[in-house]
């Protein structure tokens, strides 16, 4: 922290000197810095090759997400865009596409650019075997797609100056094999929970591993690849080595009725008010679509655990849809 306040500290002092200046220059225009360099997604594409063990059939591609309530993905085009080549991309109808290998392009360091505005995208590796479950993610394919993502620059941000030291002090190790790398994946629909399941051990994710940390305020938020994909955000825990690539993930929607693992409600604790006035104001996650996540935090059995979690899906009308109570989950360290 002392070495980045001091960098901060410098490229301030720099920009400081920059205006005091006497000449000025004249600089050319740079490349928009969410257009994303061809020769970084190549470089995404050789390290799926080189770890291709975590995941050994399957296959990768890019994908396209949403940015902002306005953004139309249908019909978007691509072409990677040099100073001689021009390439069109196809996008199949899921948004997604492959890349073809061009020596001229990566020569020419061309640019993948997209038909819509790119502050309007978020773009993240695919990478799926075959054989899992539908409704269901496979650890493994998702270490894969951090690796590939990371080292393809596909993460954006609109504050350009964060962007760069991002870049600077960041790399797929170090995004993809600690606690604190934070690299969000997206579900195919807004989640309510998400269990793992790896032989006969499983465990349910904490709200902290939802909803990009259940931090994000209207401030923050239009610096998060999930500014509208909040409901659908997730962190999985792929630095955690006590899980095998072959875990998978199962998903609870958001929109599917209480299931075997959800906490019944009596029905004086059905609605927002009611439960207030029983258990106390509670952390309070609210999403576009008018539903929210409540959270309440009980001690843990022992020193050093996390606490349990109650938590609770309110529709836009205030009435409880599901509940459930998570106990701390385990890590590796605690396993026999």
């Amino acid at each position: 922290m002392r070495s980045l306040t001091f960098l901060l500290a410098c490229l301030l002092a720099g920009t400081a000197a920059a205006q005091t200046a006497a000449p000025s220059v004249t600089v050319a225009a740079t490349r928009d810095p969410v257009d994303k360099s061809y020769r970084k997604m190549l470089a995404g594409m050789d390290i799926f090759a080189r770890h291709h063990a975590l995941a050994p059939q399957a296959t990768l591609r890019f994908q396209l997400l949403p940015r902002l309530p306005s953004t139309q993905l249908d019909g978007i085009s691509l072409r990677v865009a040099g100073d001689t080549v021009s390439l069109p991309v196809p996008v199949a109808a899921d948004h997604s596409f492959t890349l073809e290998r061009n020596a001229q392009a990566a020569k020419e360091d061309a640019a993948l650019i997209a038909s819509r505005k790119t502050s309007t995208l978020t773009w993240r590796a695919q990478v799926r075997s075959p054989n899992v479950p539908e409704g269901t993610r496979r650890l493994g394919d998702l270490r894969l797609e951090c690796l590939v993502g990371v080292e393809a620059g596909l993460l954006s941000n609109n504050a350009q100056i964060f962007a760069w030291l991002g870049e600077l002090f960041t790399s797929p190790d170090r995004v993809c094999n600690s606690p604190e790398g934070n690299y969000l994946f997206f579900a195919e629909r807004p989640v309510f929970a998400i269990t793992l399941r790896d032989g006969n051990r499983s465990a349910t994710l904490p709200l902290r591993a939802l909803y990009a940390g259940g931090t994000q305020t209207p401030a923050t938020l239009p610096y998060c690849d999930c500014q509208v994909l909040l409901d659908r955000s997730y962190y999985a825990p792929i630095w955690d080595r006590g899980w095998s690539d072959d875990t998978l993930l199962t998903f609870d929607d958001m929109d599917s009725p209480p299931g075997p693992a959800d906490t019944a409600l009596a029905d004086d604790y059905r609605t927002a008010d009611q439960m207030r006035a029983r258990l106390g104001p509670a952390q309070t996650i609210s999403f576009d679509s008018g539903y929210q996540i409540w959270r309440y935090t009980y001690p843990p059995a022992r020193n050093g655990e996390q606490p349990a979690e109650f938590t609770i899906l309110f529709g836009p009308d205030g009435v409880a849809r599901k509940a459930r109570l998570r106990e701390p989950m385990p890590t590796s360290e605690s396993q026999p």
